[in-house]
């Protein structure tokens, strides 16, 4: 089975710790309150898994050089401030990685090496996501083919999309159940005349901005996307309105996808 946290009021009532929450948790198997079948962590997707954390943490690293190299740039002698500064990152990398610095001027000698470490590691860090690319794409393209027909759905998304429904799809009752997993299912937050709806803060967050992503993605570029998009707004609603309507939307056709 797979549990939920403990109550907040149980919490505050009983306090928080290790074997509390181990009781608490066994009391809601035993009453029937945690009935949801776990994702499970024994087939492609938790190899997927693994592959993307691999990933997330290099592409972080590769921005963070970026930024580390222009940074210095701009804090360095004029001359290396008026070659670098309009460069495109992939530009930016490859002319860093290819320099060769003469001695001359301390200060600059050493801001040359220095950006030259930093191309070559940003260089060292785009071959790691290439290789995590070759392994997770037949991964993905193997579970959920249909996955990636849809349009906006590339397979960094559909790979966060198959991580939070995880090994053992047939746990997601239905649609609305996916969707409400996604924190896109929209909850009244009002008891009075106007109603008023939030997403629920207790859905997977990384699966609700791959939604976002394929969102932004069919509003930028799919007609009927663009057409829905004018319609809602000359009705009146607001973007993010719209966006949440788009998720929504995004998460049913997903789904039959990911559960078959």
């Amino acid at each position: 089975m797979e549990v939920d946290r403990s109550d907040r009021q149980d919490r505050r009532r009983a306090g928080k710790s290790d074997p509390l929450d181990a009781v608490s948790a066994a009391r809601a198997a035993q009453s029937g309150r945690a009935s949801g079948a776990p994702r499970g962590r024994d087939g492609a997707v938790e190899a997927i898994r693994a592959l993307m954390v691999a990933k997330r943490t290099a592409r972080a690293q590769r921005t963070q050089t970026i930024n580390q190299a222009r940074a210095l740039i701009l804090t360095g002698p004029d001359g290396i401030r008026a070659r670098f500064t309009r460069h495109g990152p992939a530009e930016l990398v490859a002319a860093l990685a290819a320099l060769r610095p003469r001695p001359g001027s301390m200060v600059r000698y050493h801001t040359l090496l220095s950006l030259r470490e930093l191309g070559r590691r940003a260089q060292f860090l785009d071959g790691q996501l290439e290789q995590l690319d070759e392994l997770i794409i037949p991964l993905v393209t193997g579970r959920a083919p249909g996955l990636l027909t849809l349009y906006g759905v590339g397979p960094d998304t559909a790979a966060m999309l198959l991580i939070a429904a995880g090994d053992h799809p047939a746990r997601l009752r239905s649609e609305a159940a996916w969707a409400h997993l996604c924190a896109t299912a929209p909850i009244p937050a009002s008891s009075g005349k106007v109603t008023r709806h939030r997403l629920n803060r207790g859905g997977d967050r990384q699966a609700n901005h791959a939604l976002w992503r394929i969102v932004i993605t069919r509003m930028s570029s799919h007609p009927a996307t663009r057409a829905y998009v004018q319609r809602r707004t000359a009705e009146g609603l607001s973007k993010k309105e719209i966006i949440r309507c788009l998720k929504r939307y995004a998460a049913r056709e997903a789904c039959p996808h990911l559960r078959g």
